[in-house]
């Protein structure tokens, strides 16, 4: 075996345990993985992640939001509509994520497959405007 550079570890090792506090959290990931087929609104994102509240995917969003990984664009409409999309910094974590379920497949017998992001599906006008 080689050698192992504790220090060397310790600042890798930090900026994976950060990303994986954020990412860790229950729905960011699917939330972004979902993302990642393209901009959506409130309601379509809320089919696609099965299970989730209204107000847990809100907070999760304005989580995401705050991290720099998704934008929330506001057209006033009529009617309010509400986009979610990936930011930079967010499409910049496709190929990890990507990465993360083909290693997930392999050695967690996880099955991969299209998962959320083929789930959603543009909605008819929302009188809510979500």
């Amino acid at each position: 075996m080689g050698q192992h550079d504790a220090g060397q570890c310790a600042g890798v090792g930090g900026a994976v345990e950060g990303v994986f506090v954020l990412l860790g959290k229950r729905w960011n990931g699917v939330i972004l993985a979902s993302l990642m087929s393209g901009p959506g609104r409130f309601a379509e994102l809320r089919r696609a992640v099965s299970g989730i509240s209204e107000r847990m995917l809100s907070d999760r969003l304005a989580e995401l939001g705050e991290a720099g990984l998704v934008s929330r664009e506001v057209d006033a409409g009529p009617p309010l509509r509400v986009t979610y999309r990936l930011t930079p910094a967010g499409e910049a974590l496709r190929p990890a994520l990507e990465e993360l379920g083909s290693w997930a497949e392999r050695f967690l017998g996880v099955p991969g497959g299209e998962g959320c992001t083929a789930a959603r599906q543009p909605e008819a006008a929302d009188p809510r405007g979500a």
